[in-house]
This record gives C-alpha cells, structure tokens and sequence, in this order.
C-alpha cells in the first residue's frame, strides 16, 4: 500500500461511507425486523447528515504520520478482520474439489508499506518516519492481538475435569506467572480451574510488555506463535474441535501474516541521492558523471571494507542514518519488518552497488552482509529498454553475485507503469513493459537467478490500473511463477479494501489468477513471434505521435496548465509528497498529477493518445482480419485494448472542449488534433472488437457510466467556470478555490479515477 496523492476523499469521509454500505449489506436479505430496519435508516441519515456537514477538504496537508495512521486502518481493521476468511474460503473449495480438508495452509498472502519509507522526492520522510511507521504498527497489531486473547478468554473456559489440557499449558502458566504476578492474583477466584484463560490472560500481559519493551516480553512473533500453536495442539486433542478451537485458528492465522510488524516497510530513493551521498564520503564532487566502470571499482572496493576518505561528511548523513536505522529496526521489530530497498531511477549496475556500499559504511552489516534485497525499478521507457542490459552486468559482476547467493538467489525488480506512460503513451509503456519482461525471465534462466517482478500500478488505466486478474493472466509465461508483488494507491485501496467483503473478493480473485497464471499457464501461442514484431512496430508509431504532442512542441506546457485544473491540483491538502521531483516543466511533473488532470477534464488523454494513429497504421499495414486477431486471441493486446476502451467510454470530448478554451488562442491549434486523435483511436478499437458503440459487450459498466455521467458533468461545467474566476482574480479568491476543491472531490468520485 502507497500513500501516493490520489486519495481525495478525506478518512472521515470514507469512514461513513463505510457505516451506510455495512448498514445496506446488513439487510441485504430483507431479514431484519421493522424495528432494525428503523434503527439502519436512522445510523444511514446520520452518517449523510454528518457527511454534508464535513468539509471535503482537510484544513491541512496530512502529514507522513497522518498517512502511516491512513494505510493502518485498512491493514488493521479491514484486512486483520478478513485474512482468516480468506484462508477458510481457500480450505473449502481445496475440500470441494479434492475431497480433503487441508491442515495448516501455507502462509499465502502477505502486506506490505511504503508509507513512512518512500523517500523519493519527499523531503518529510526519512529515518524519523521509518521509526514511527515500524512503532505504529506494531502498536496496531499487538492491540488486536490483545483484543483477541481477551475475547478467547471469554471463549476457552474449559474447567478441569471436565475437560484435560495438555502439560504445556500447565508449563506455559507456571513459567509466565512469576513474571506477571499480578495478573493471575487480578483474576477472580471462580477462574482458578481454568487453565486455558489463564494462559491467555498472561500471553496478554507478555504482549503488553511486547509493546512497552518491559520485562517478559515476547522476543519476537515466532514465539507468541508458538505459544498459540502449544494452545491449538491441546484443543485438538482433548475435544476442542468445537470449544473454541475454530476461534484460535483464526488467531493463528492473523500471527503467522502479521507478525507483530503487521506489513513489511519498503525503504525507496532516487539513486541520485545515493550519489550524492557518496560524491561527499568520497570527495569527488563529479561522481555522478564518472564512468560507470570507475564507479563498480570504486565501490566494490567500498563493499570489501575499504573506509572512506570523508567518513563524517555531512551531507550524507541523512542517507546512512536511514541505513542505521533499518540495522537497529530490524534487531527491534524483526528481519520481515522490511521489504526491498527500491532504487528509483535506476540507469546501471552502479546504482544497486551504491546501496550495498552506503550499508557497508552505514554498519547496516548482519553475519558480514548486507541483509537487504537490492531491488532496481525501471521508470521510463528507456529505462525500460535499457534494465536486460543493466540487469545482465549486474548479474554477472561477483560483488554482487554474492550478495544474491546469501539473498537465496533471488532478485526482486520493479517495473514503472506510470512514468513509462507518461513519458512515451500508454501503448509504447504496456509494450515496453511486457517485453522486458520477457527479456529478463531469458536472462535469469541463463544466470540461474529467481527473478521476482514487481509492479508498480497505479489507480488509473495510465498507470497500470485495470482489472488485475486479467492483468495476471495475460503477463508473460513464467513471469509470475507462484509470486506476485503489486502496489495499491490511493483511491483504490478504499475501492478493493475499505469493506470486507469487498476486500475477500478482491483477495479470491487475485489469488485465483496467480494460481491459474503459474499452474496452468497459456500454451504456446505459434503467432506470438509475429504479434511481437507487430507490437514493437505500433509501440513506436504511437509513441512518436504521443511525444510530438506532449514532449517536442514548446508551448503544450502552458496549453496543458491552462487546459487542466492541475493549478488547483498542486494546491490541494491531499498528500504529504510534492507534486513534482524537481523545478520544471512536464518532464519534472509526477505522473499522478499528471494523469489527475487530464481525468478532470474529461478528456483521459494519457490513456489514448496516440494509440489510434499505431492502430490505423497497424491496420493498413497487416489488415483489419490479422489486427482483429492479434486483439481477440492475444491475452496482453486484448487486455490493454479493453481497458483503452473503459477509459475512453468514460471520456467526454463535448465537456473537455470547455476546458481546452480556457487555454484561449492555444485551444485551436491543440484541440482538433487531440478530437482527431480521440475519433481515430474509437473507430480502430471498434472495427478491431466489431462493435457499433464503446463497451458493447459490457453491459453493467456501459449503464454505470450512463447513470452516473448526468451527475458529473453540471460538476465539470461548474469546474471550468470557477477556473475562469479564480484565475482571472490572480489565483487569490479562497472562496472560489474552496468550491473549486469541491468540484475535483465530485469529479473524481463519478468517474472514479483520480490519478
């Protein structure tokens, strides 16, 4: 989970959002008495009332913290509360199909963070956040685990001799009581003959000095684990099957996931950064620039405990600080309180070696190595093109080998969607990502390297989103291979995750497509080579006419500012990040606010743009029959045509040519081209599908969009003329930005997509 910017709707917003939906789903049966029925419209009116009585924008910015408290809900209320479930459901259909239940499943599904370690391009995190992220969590984990050994100790009232226990549990009492003396003296006498609740109650005392670090305390998951486990063994075999034992599981369950570090906390930074640190340890001010041969000696020799010649240089201590703190957090909260160590534009084998170098000097050293993944992610489409080569020097340097070799031999790499798509267009980006893809599982089957990708989706078609079972399926054979990592951002984590039975399905389903994808993947298709060769080609005819608009005509920065709220969007209180890397123009703008202006107005041109041209072109060149094929029977062309068609049927070039006006003498030079670009890209994807109208054969999102339009657009209408006030008063009226706020909420919630 992510804490990128896209999120408009404020938390005290979704939580009633979240009381009515559960208030609705508690008669979806229509079994509730009059009276119940009564009392749910009262909690329903309540939670509107209060709703129209909050303002939709927060009266600050959130903080690094206020997002670690954000992404903490999902994790410790919805996911903690449905995990268990998950897993039953999983036993169930195994004993349907196979006629057996299974024992203890294997743990399948684990969370991750990048709350509070996202470095890159956010000044506000740091050291001081990856503590108070670790800390948080393991406060939330270990109050529900709290709360559920108290509510077992109300359920595990065995008394003796009516039902035995084994010795262990009479073991765990007496080794617990002497540190916890109060707590079986607190206990009321008429419990005295209960073995299990005395247990519990003195695990709960062991948790509680777990959190405050006292005397007695859990040393780490794995032994309240096994505490728990020593509980489920007596169950089971004095006849507890049906006395509680179903409740415990569901415990053990949650531990085993959670653990007390409850998602594991991925550290990211830009390699820039990891330059600087070292242009001042070693004190060469042009680092960056030196070859990158000269760079791998030099920090090879840095890896096998060459000192540096600045050891104390000031300017970067920020950067070892963090990799001291990760080397104290995890001895504190536990080696699977962290994830990789993302390296954000990442251009060579230099750049993972930096970070094994800066933990070297850091100390951030366990049994004479670095004990953390290096995990490179490739942004752009160069990048992209360019990470099998990057990937294969890395491969075959030793230093590093080494490392993978004490790693398991394992190398995580995440893949950019939204920078790829902002730099060359949606159809250049999904091909560049699925073709290195393909690329580096050749490479790592010759290297004798796992290779574990990791996908760096947003919410948004243009960044990745879309429908992910069929995104798993349609990835590349054997690149998911029983593992998949993915990211969760903003609005879409309430989406799939902000009410349980929403959160079990969406788990169903992922998995699902995981099993399916490694299990029984697609066969080899004889046409694939050929549908390649055509992709390649189309990637670049529509990446030139996307980079011909976007990146090559000097005035489409100011066109772009004046045709999209994106003035608005930059001061809005919705994330602690900034919403640029650095001073600039498009280039230096990140890709979700990117994307979250052209959803504003309507027009979801980085969703499109320039596909229709590669199409038509495509079309001409190998005719419509061989086109249509490659989009009917190639699960990855199919895929990304159905979600260019989703993104386009819920775009309106009537209300987005109000905005383009805003851009005064500029809208005509750039509007009929981008209205030309819009037709061109419908009829290639209608002649391809054989359709009359966008979304033929979907008939339920076809009707959503229809009902949900005659809403959205007075709201567009309303956007564009504040536009015009505010800017015409210099950007100064609060009260028309206020409104304007509040037209953004409204638009992002009907079209559902922000960034």
């Amino acid at each position: 989970f992510t804490a990128h910017p896209t999120e408009a709707v404020r938390r005290a917003l979704l939580l009633k959002e979240q009381s009515i939906v559960e208030r609705l789903i508690a008669d979806i049966d229509r079994q509730r008495t009059p009276a119940e029925r009564k009392s749910d419209l009262a909690r329903i009116r309540q939670a509107l009332t209060t709703n129209w009585q909050t303002s939709e924008t927060p009266a600050a910015k959130p903080t690094v913290n206020d997002e670690i408290e954000h992404i903490g809900f999902y994790l410790s209320t919805v996911l903690y509360r449905t995990l268990p479930v998950f897993y039953e459901t999983f036993a169930d259909a195994i004993e349907t199909v196979y006629g057996d239940r299974p024992g203890t499943l294997p743990t399948l599904l684990r969370f991750g963070t990048w709350v509070g370690g996202d470095m890159d391009g956010n000044p506000n995190v740091g050291a001081d956040t990856i503590r108070t992220a670790l800390a948080t969590q393991r406060t939330q984990v270990l109050e529900n685990y709290r709360a559920d050994l108290r509510a077992l100790a109300d359920i595990l009232t065995q008394s003796r001799g009516r039902a035995d226990v084994d010795a262990a549990v009479d073991a765990l009492i007496a080794r617990d009581a002497p540190l916890f003396p109060e707590v079986l003296t607190g206990l009321s006498p008429r419990v005295g003959d209960m073995p299990y609740r005395q247990a519990l109650e003195l695990m709960r005392a062991r948790l509680r000095a777990t959190e405050s670090g006292g005397d007695g305390a859990y040393a780490d998951a794995g032994a309240f684990i096994a505490d728990l486990r020593m509980l489920d063994d007596s169950l089971q075999r004095h006849r507890g099957d049906h006395a509680g034992r179903f409740a415990l599981q569901r415990v053990l369950c949650r531990a085993r996931s959670f653990g007390f570090h409850l998602a594991a906390l991925d550290l990211r930074q830009d390699s820039a950064m990891h330059d600087a640190a070292l242009a001042a340890l070693l004190g060469v001010e042009d680092w960056a620039e030196r070859p990158v041969a000269e760079r791998v000696a030099a920090l090879q020799a840095l890896i096998a405990g060459k000192a540096p010649a600045h050891p104390d240089a000031g300017t970067a201590q920020g950067t070892l600080e963090v990799l001291r703190t990760v080397h104290a957090g995890r001895r504190e909260f536990g080696a699977e309180a962290f994830g990789p160590y993302i390296i954000s534009m990442r251009r060579s084998a230099a750049d993972a070696l930096a970070v094994l170098a800066l933990a070297r000097i850091a100390g951030c050293i366990e049994d004479g190595a670095v004990p953390l993944d290096v995990a490179p992610l490739f942004e752009t489409i160069d990048d992209l093109r360019a990470a099998p080569e990057v990937m294969r020097l890395l491969f075959e340097d030793a230093t590093y080998r080494d490392h993978l070799r004490r790693r398991g031999g394992r190398q995580i790499v995440m893949l950019g969607y939204s920078d790829s798509a902002k730099d060359g267009g949606i159809l250049a980006s999904r091909w560049s990502l699925q073709r290195t893809q393909v690329e580096l599982l050749e490479l790592s089957q010759r290297a004798g390297v796992r290779i574990v990708f990791f996908h760096g989706r947003g919410g948004s078609v243009s960044r990745g989103g879309g429908k992910t079972g069929r995104a798993i399926v349609a990835a590349p054979r054997g690149s998911v291979d029983g593992c998949l990592r993915v990211t969760e951002q903003g609005e879409v984590i309430h989406r799939k995750y902000g009410i349980r039975a929403l959160a079990l399905r969406n788990l169903e389903q992922t998995a699902g497509a995981v099993l399916r994808a490694s299990l029984r993947p697609r066969a080899p298709e004889p046409r694939e080579a050929a549908w390649r060769a055509t992709a390649d080609a189309l990637a670049q005819v529509s990446r030139a006419h996307y980079r011909a608009l976007v990146h090559d005509r000097a005035d489409f920065p100011d066109y772009f500012r004046a045709a999209t709220p994106i003035d608005v969007i930059e001061r809005l209180r919705l994330g602690s990040r900034p919403s640029k890397r650095r001073e600039g123009g498009i280039e230096a703008l990140r890709a979700i606010p990117w994307v979250f202006a052209w959803s504003q107005n309507r027009s979801g041109l980085t969703g499109w743009y320039g596909v229709g041209t590669a199409l038509m072109q495509g079309i001409d060149m190998h005719g419509e029959d061989a086109m249509r094929a490659m989009a009917r029977d190639w699960p990855f062309f199919a895929a990304m045509i159905d979600d260019i068609e989703m993104l386009m049927a819920k775009s309106d070039l009537d209300i987005f040519e109000r905005y383009s006006r805003l851009a005064g003498a500029r809208h005509d030079a750039y509007f009929p081209e981008i209205a030309a670009e819009f037709a061109r890209t419908r009829e290639a994807i209608l002649r391809l599908k054989g359709q009359r109208e966008l979304l033929e054969n979907d008939y339920r999102l076809r009707l959503s969009i229809r009902l949900r339009n005659p809403y959205v657009d007075p709201i567009s209408l309303l956007q564009v003329e504040l536009l015009r006030r505010w800017r015409e008063s210099g950007r100064e009226d609060e009260a028309v930005f206020d409104a304007l706020a509040v037209t953004v909420n409204g638009i992002a919630a009907g079209i559902q997509n922000t960034g």
